[in-house]
């Protein structure tokens, strides 16, 4: 415990030095991005990072010594270097993106105008390439790689001018909303393509959410920062900060609808689950806090029309969306960002709510035949195919999250039988995991019957079948919740109907074990709660009975050695039923069933009422049993007493019939001597019904079967000394001295008893002459 305390504090206190770290990472950028700093300063900090980036205990960038990226901070317009060869590139550390920077400057003209000048426009520029300056309403674009792009405006606003942020985040801003326009023209043209092909690609070698440098949370935070307190996009008449800037944003548009849409185009990005646990665990958190702080807005109908907007691109953008017809295998799950703007846009549009969800269930990486990447793009697009198996330490919060997107449409869906059937197979085709499927039954039964008022019984139906899939799932695979699941899958088969519990039993076979389908499924749909609950006449009570019957039967058949016992006692109220059992157990009794189910349903049978039936089985159990000379504490020995109890009782010729038996499966002296005390105190037949007449005599010990008996409880008595005498030792002395008297008190009941004592004490003596000691005890006792 203590060590478990100590490994976690460990582990937490890495987590805290991994997350200064990768703080320092973007702290740098903003230090070496000072737009003013000088180049003496430049270098000294560029020898700095050198110095602790060579150290070889210097933090990854992406947590492990996994799959890096290329240098990607110069990639754009002022490209000092080239993209490295994958093969060849270095570890890049928390401190390399800042050493890169090092190369960057701010001398390029068309940024410079961008930040100081609110009137920089140019409506006569027609170029519209992808690269081109602006836009076709004038405004001035910034093409630079998007998480450098944004550092820059981070760096900005950390050394005092938040104007010029502001100006570089709208830019960049314009650039990729023209940049998704751009994208979803592309997709179009060559859809058909991409289709036929039935592939897709990672567009973005390291997406914008979660990324070292928080490109995303940096633009909506220099938005929401320069924008109006309150939440709503509606309240334009407030005061803003720098309203000359406002020139650059649509009519009637306000920097909280600008923030927003920047957040919805980032978090609907395609992008490439990175490798690492601190690098994925980095993506979960700033996804679920980008949406907690889209939660604090209210939506009106500016926000509305913007969330429509970017539902429909991340529908309709292909490769360029996390929610594209296609996606790649290893792209990161869009769960908890359709979860959100599924609860958004459901009151406004629940077709497209449901579409994004729907599209959203998806989970490639778990699929086997999962599509893979092709290298053969369309011109634009980038591929990256890395030959690995996927290594997503955050897959269980994963599926976490993609069972909450699936009951918050379950819920919604409650009352509407289409939808519902449609989630029900979308759950039976994206979720791979038993519990998670289970979960959302439980659910989907717990939302049906939530209300005093009758119960949705199509939510039930949907719960049902979920629950079927479970037990589908499981049937052959070890699930410690296994025997809670099929207790409440028969729970909510009750609910459904008789019509269900009825249908669950003729197709057993698929759901349950023979073992489960005897002792929990039938036993509680004959139970009195189970018809009480369903309000049954007699007829139909008959008739359920009957189906029950039958599965115990077919469940006896395939395994009788755990369901036998369980089916005689489900058709004790029919005849037929109950004969075919016992009948199931006795051909089952020579091959397929041990000593201690057949005593157990032994003892079943003349407890109600069976005592020759009870003694069949018990003789067939005695044919399985065998006792060693030392087994005397076996859990059989009980069973073999109550078997020769019940043939005395039955009478001499049982107990006849028996004795051999036991005879030939008991070696245990001390059991064989109680059997045959037992025997000698009463009448065979005595205890057995008061109408049975008796001759009233004990049995001789002289003749069958009991004489058989008394010899061979003699002859184990025998055998048993000497193997005891063997390996004797000093201290089992004056216990083996009893076991003689036990031994003497059982030679004594033959007539000839003492001779024969006497004969083996004195053959004990000669062949143990050697243990002195102990023969002078055994001479002490028995002279």
């Amino acid at each position: 415990s203590s060590l478990n305390c100590i490994v976690k504090l460990q582990i937490q206190n890495l987590h805290i030095q991994i997350l200064f770290l990768h703080f320092q990472c973007a702290l740098w950028m903003c230090i070496v991005l000072n737009p003013h700093c000088k180049p003496e300063q430049k270098a000294a900090w560029l020898r700095q990072l050198k110095k602790w980036n060579s150290v070889d205990v210097c933090p990854l960038e992406d947590g492990n010594h996994g799959n890096e990226l290329p240098n990607l901070t110069n990639a754009l317009p002022q490209g000092a270097h080239g993209n490295q060869d994958l093969g060849t590139r270095p570890h890049r550390t928390v401190f390399t993106r800042a050493i890169e920077a090092c190369d960057l400057h701010w001398q390029d003209s068309h940024l410079q105008h961008i930040i100081n000048d609110d009137l920089y426009t140019n409506y006569c520029y027609h170029d519209n390439t992808e690269n081109s300056l602006f836009d076709s309403r004038g405004w001035p674009l910034w093409h630079e790689h998007v998480p450098t792009a944004c550092a820059r405006v981070d760096a900005l606003r950390s050394h005092g001018y938040p104007r010029e942020a502001l100006r570089l985040a709208i830019a960049i801003i314009n650039t990729l909303r023209r940049q998704q326009q751009k994208q979803l023209e592309l997709f179009r043209n060559h859809k058909k393509d991409l289709l036929h092909k039935g592939v897709t690609s990672i567009t973005n070698l390291e997406g914008w959410v979660g990324h070292p440098l928080d490109p995303i949370g940096t633009l909506f935070s220099t938005l929401m920062e320069t924008g109006p307190s309150t939440m709503s996009s509606s309240k334009h008449s407030e005061l803003h900060l720098f309203p000359s800037t406002r020139r650059f944003l649509e009519e009637g548009e306000s920097y909280l609808a600008l923030a927003v849409e920047t957040a919805l185009m980032g978090l609907g990005q395609q992008r490439i689950m990175p490798d690492g646990l601190y690098a994925q665990e980095k993506v979960c958190r700033n996804e679920e806090h980008l949406i907690a702080k889209l939660q604090e807005v209210d939506l009106d109908d500016t926000l509305v029309k913007i969330f429509r907007k970017q539902a429909v691109f991340l529908l309709e953008g292909g490769p360029y969306s996390g929610l594209g017809e296609l996606i790649y295998r290893e792209s990161v799950p869009m769960h908890t960002y359709a979860k959100y703007l599924f609860t958004c846009l459901l009151p406004h549009d629940a077709e497209l709510a449901y579409k994004i969800a729907l599209r959203a269930m998806r989970l490639p990486v778990l699929e086997s035949s999962a599509p893979s990447g092709d290298m053969s793009r369309p011109h634009h697009i980038v591929s990256v195919v890395p030959n690995r198996y996927p290594r997503w330490f955050t897959l269980s919060h994963i599926e976490s999250q993609q069972c909450e997107l699936a009951s918050t449409m379950l819920t919604a869906a409650k009352g509407d039988a289409r939808k519902l059937e449609t989630v029900l197979e979308s759950i039976q085709k994206n979720i791979h995991s038993s519990s998670h499927i289970f979960k959302l039954a439980q659910d989907a039964f717990k939302i049906a019957t939530l209300m005093d008022s009758l119960p949705d019984i199509t939510l039930l139906k949907v719960s049902l079948e979920l629950g079927l899939q479970v037990m589908r799932m499981t049937l052959s695979t070890l699930n410690w919740r296994r025997r809670e699941m099929v207790r409440w899958l028969v729970t909510c088969a009750t609910e459904v109907g008789v019509y269900a519990l009825d249908s669950i039993m003729q197709s057993w076979f698929t759901l349950f074990t023979p073992t489960e389908a005897t002792s929990i499924v039938a036993t509680t749909v004959m139970s009195n709660s189970t018809i009480v609950r369903l309000h049954l006449d007699c007829h139909q009570q008959e008739n359920l009975a009957s189906s029950a019957r039958t599965l115990a039967l077919q469940c006896a058949m395939k395994d009788p050695q755990n369901c036998a016992l369980s089916a005689l006692t489900l058709c004790e109220k029919d005849h037929i039923a109950f004969e075919t059992a016992y009948q199931i157990v006795l051909d089952a009794a020579t091959t397929g069933m041990s000593y201690t189910q057949l005593f157990t349903i032994a003892r079943y049978m003349e407890h109600r009422g069976y005592p020759m039936r009870a003694y069949k089985l018990a003789t067939l159990a005695m044919v399985h049993l065998n006792l060693s000379y030392n087994q005397d504490t076996h859990p059989a020995i009980n069973d073999v007493l109550w078997a020769c109890a019940l043939s005395h009782s039955l009478g001499k010729n049982e107990l006849a019939a028996i004795i051999p038996l036991v005879v030939k499966s008991v070696k245990c002296a001390t059991v064989l001597s109680d059997i045959l005390r037992r025997c000698t105190l009463t009448t065979p037949g005595m205890v057995a019904l008061h109408s049975r007449r008796n001759s009233g005599k004990l049995m001789s010990l002289d003749k069958a079967p009991l004489r058989q008996l008394l010899d061979a409880t003699i002859g184990a008595y025998i055998n048993t000394t000497h193997s005891r005498l063997t390996h004797i030792s000093p201290r089992h002395y004056s216990e083996f001295i009893e076991f003689l008297s036990k031994a003497r008190e059982t030679f004594l009941m033959a007539h000839d008893g003492h001779i024969q004592f006497t004969q083996f004490i004195d053959n004990l003596k000669q062949i143990y002459k050697g243990k002195k000691k102990l023969m002078m005890l055994v001479r002490e006792r028995f002279g």
